[in-house]
């Protein structure tokens, strides 16, 4: 949950009169704020720090209610406790540590001879402990999970200025509206019926479309619907996909955004012929490993949810991908294998916590389009292979803490919009960014250019050293391999494919 009071004033609203709660741990240090433990104060309606406080209570008058701030109470102190316990674990592991760690103690524990009886105890135990780690993370977060989603149910009764003992005390109540709820929901099940109905007659139903229906189940049926291509389902309150939905065969488009999908079901690495998937706007906090079993997946849309990681091997068996949105997550790294997916048209990465990009990136040499903003303060530097992509046409940076671009950044030749802003830039200055995107590939190919004729002129001088050796194929070697390094990055300059009026110089130094 983020703490922060404008993103949940509830429950800022409900720590604020919490002052035991502040009793349990020192107080923060000057000038910070703790939203486990605010500062005990009475504040006072002439303050502007509480306006929105008094407009938060009229316009939800349950929070006066004593029922509603003792149920508060309660998961307020389960989602403290989860948290502090978090905070004491430190950061997850890497997801790919994890797997790898896994690996080497599931092939210790199966007594394979050679694989586990290789492996020095220390490393093993290391392993077991990374392990480990991953477990109890898992753990603490699924109980900061359940605090979360009791606070939401509080919200809600608050939002409705009920007394929850008076709702809770009246049963019936609550049965009428849950019956009132069915009989809304009444005209959507004669819908989903129909489908099903005019499938097991045998009629060809190809594409099923229910979108904001405010469908609650799918039934297993749905997954007998053998000549089904198309299945939308966004924007209802789907929780769960059944484990049928395998079984759809020639399904190619799956489209469940919008819903309250906490997991996938690992059967959807059963739809071979799936093209297109789309679980934007859930609960996810990560993706199946079967996904990677989805070959014909061209296209990927898990943005705006809660994931951590991506399937580590995502990238080895999804090979066709082209188009991939991770947005609004919580990566905090891409996997490696990701470079593999060499007809990547489409990445967009922005707003996670990615702390870099893999080193392997420049393997991707289909990439036209990448936006990497708002990574804000983890993301501060770029590997030199960015200069790889060749195809790069779009390329966002904003919203992060980058101070110098690579130096291979010159070569991106195709390369039309480029965002630099809100980034503390040493290299290129900030006058030659304000010039526009030109300017800065000429800056940075003329920078690339000046530091590999120095490197020769280094060699040259090595070469010719009295200590250096003086065979004619010593010095053959080098002067091919410096050859090799530069000519791929000069050969589409020299074709005069790309040249502006700006090349002047360059041509002078050629």
């Amino acid at each position: 949950m983020d703490p922060a009071p404008q993103s949940h004033p509830i429950l800022s609203y409900v720590l604020a009169r919490l002052p035991t709660l502040a009793k349990l741990r020192p107080p923060a240090a000057a000038g910070e704020f703790d939203i486990e433990q605010p500062p005990v104060h009475t504040p006072s309606p002439r303050t502007p720090s509480t306006a929105g406080e008094f407009e938060l209570v009229e316009r939800m008058p349950g929070l006066r209610h004593p029922s509603v701030l003792r149920a508060m109470t309660r998961a307020v102190a389960d989602v403290s406790a989860a948290r502090s316990a978090l905070q004491v674990l430190g950061p997850r592991p890497d997801h790919e540590l994890v797997d790898s760690s896994r690996a080497i103690v599931a092939a210790a524990e199966a007594g394979d001879g050679d694989g586990g009886s290789r492996i020095p105890e220390a490393d093993l135990e290391a392993c077991r402990a990374v392990v480990r780690l991953e477990e109890t993370h898992d753990a603490y977060e699924a109980l900061l999970q359940e605090a979360e989603g009791r606070l939401e149910a509080v919200y809600r009764s608050a939002m409705q200025g009920k007394d929850l003992e008076e709702s809770e005390s009246d049963g019936r109540g609550e049965s009428a509206a849950a019956g009132g709820a069915e009989a809304g929901d009444a005209a959507v099940q004669e819908e989903v019926i129909a489908v099903l109905r005019q499938a097991e007659e045998g009629m060809a139903v190809e594409s099923v479309r229910l979108v904001d229906r405010q469908l609650r189940h799918l039934p297993e049926a749905f997954g007998r619907i053998q000549g089904l291509r198309v299945l939308d389902v966004s924007r209802n309150q789907l929780e769960v996909i059944p484990d049928a939905i395998g079984g759809l065969d020639h399904l190619e488009e799956l489209r469940l955004a919008s819903n309250a999908l906490i997991f996938l079901p690992d059967s959807i690495g059963l739809l071979s012929n799936l093209k297109i998937l789309n679980v934007a706007s859930n609960r996810l906090r990560s993706l199946p490993d079967s996904i990677s079993k989805c070959r014909s997946l061209i296209e990927l849309d898990a943005s705006y949810n809660g994931l951590a990681y991506l399937p580590t091997n995502i990238g080895y068996e999804l090979v066709n991908m082209r188009k991939l949105w991770v947005h609004m997550n919580k990566l905090r790294s891409l996997p490696s294998s990701i470079c593999e997916m060499r007809s990547l048209y489409l990445l967009d990465a922005h707003f996670n916590e990615l702390c870099g990009l893999p080193s392997a990136i420049g393997k991707l040499s289909n990439l036209e389009i990448l936006n990497l903003s708002s990574n804000f303060s983890d993301l501060k530097e770029l590997p030199a292979t960015l200069g790889d992509l060749l195809n790069l046409r779009e390329l966002d940076l904003s919203n992060n803490q980058i101070h110098a671009l690579p130096d291979s950044f010159g070569r991106l030749d195709k390369l039309q919009k480029l965002n630099l802003e809100q980034n503390p830039l040493v290299m290129p200055p900030m006058e030659i960014v304000k010039e526009g995107v030109d300017a800065v590939k000429e800056y940075m190919l003329k920078r690339f250019l000046d530091i590999l004729l120095e490197e020769e002129r280094k060699s040259i001088a090595a070469a010719e050293s009295p200590q250096a050796p003086t065979t004619p194929s010593a010095w053959l070697a080098r002067s091919v391999s410096w050859v090799s390094d530069v000519s791929g990055s000069l050969v589409g300059y020299l074709s005069g494919e790309n040249k502006t009026e700006k090349d002047a110089y360059l041509d002078q130094q050629y």
